[in-house]
């Protein structure tokens, strides 16, 4: 399983969001791997009418019908069709853990899945009391990185999230850095469920291409 962030990449906005999603759709049928975009909230009603994939938002906030101008409303992304949401990204995290807390339950109010993202062990273990969908362990810092991730780097500490997040009954996603095949047979290879995955793809001169040599981690 693979969750592909568009964040707001032009290649990940808009027409190039649809025509993205496509390609997605078009890598996982080929392989059988499960790859999710994960878009922005103004993308997803159009991406879902072309392709038949989970189409997952980048968040939503935690109020209800009302005077929230700007807000994300979790009826308004589960109407368009989104499947689930990404929680607590680092570029988009919640002030506390009671907010975090109050949009988790928005999310599950309406029938939307969860990704939690946590930046290290003990956020994770807060995460897990909530019982999201998915959690994530994604330090901040490797975000981006286009030499080192997670998995080469802290592969001791997936072992860790691994553990804690099993005994919770919830599958982990290992996130930050991740730019290649090795990358993803190492955390799965750790006990991780899946991987999430943003600029290797997104910003990529042949994103499919680059999809299939990613996938290639699952074999």
């Amino acid at each position: 399983m693979i969750f592909l962030n568009f964040k707001t990449y032009e290649s990940g906005t808009g027409k190039n969001a649809v025509l993205m999603a496509n390609k997605v759709q078009d890598v996982s049928k080929e392989t059988g791997v499960k790859i999710i975009p994960v878009v922005q909230p103004s993308d997803i009603k159009e991406i879902v009418s072309t392709t038949s994939i989970e189409i997952w938002a980048q968040k939503i906030d935690p109020v209800t019908y009302g005077a929230h101008t700007g807000s994300i409303l979790a009826e308004g992304v589960f109407e368009d069709g989104a499947v689930g949401t990404v929680l607590n990204h680092s570029e988009n995290r919640f002030v506390d853990f009671e907010t975090l807390s109050k949009a988790h339950l928005r999310a599950k109010e309406v029938g939307l899945k969860t990704l939690i993202f946590t930046k290290d062990i003990e956020e994770m273990e807060k995460a897990l009391e909530i019982k999201p969908d998915f959690v994530s362990y994604e330090p901040p810092a490797l975000i981006g990185s286009k030499d080192v991730s997670v998995a080469t780097s802290q592969p001791e500490i997936i072992s860790k999230a691994v553990l804690i997040s099993k005994n919770s009954g919830v599958p982990l996603i290992v996130g930050a850095g991740i730019h290649s095949q090795k990358d993803i047979s190492i955390s799965l290879s750790l006990g991780a469920t899946g991987v999430a995955v943003a600029s290797d793809v997104m910003l990529s001169s042949d994103p499919k291409r680059e999809l299939l040599e990613l996938v290639e981690g699952f074999k």
